[in-house]
């Protein structure tokens, strides 16, 4: 399973944003791209990666983490193997690299070791 995520560039405070991960795989015919579950963490400059949402693999259930709740928001079109974060009121502090992360469970958790496949990050910077 292979992971893109793109979309991240240079906004202003308040302004939104809304990245893509793109989910590919050989197996997919066995193992549908709905049977993952797909999170987002971010990666400040001398931070650790933190999680930010995620959402399990039929896109009825989401997670976010309490600094982004009711900001951004988690979505998915497995018709694209596509899932999406939108980012809402935009602050300086949402500065990282994302990231978006995949495990083959109907669960998402907020630590990094419980997902097996990772993307390349996007980068998101926000200006004051």
């Amino acid at each position: 399973v292979q992971l893109q995520a793109s979309g991240g560039g240079l906004v202003q405070a308040g302004d939104s944003l809304k990245l893509t991960c793109v989910v590919s795989g050989s197996d997919f015919s066995r193992w549908p791209v709905s049977t993952y579950s797909v999170a987002w963490f971010r990666q400040g400059p001398g931070s650790d990666r933190e999680f930010v949402g995620g959402i399990n693999g039929a896109g009825g259930r989401t997670w976010y983490s309490d600094d982004v709740r009711g900001r951004f928001a988690c979505s998915r079109d497995n018709a694209r193997n596509t899932v999406f974060l939108q980012m809402n009121s935009l602050k300086p502090e949402d500065t990282a690299v994302y990231l978006c992360a995949a495990v083959q469970s109907p669960v998402v958790l907020n630590h990094t070791n419980w997902y097996d496949y990772w993307g390349q990050g996007t980068l998101v910077t926000v200006s004051s």
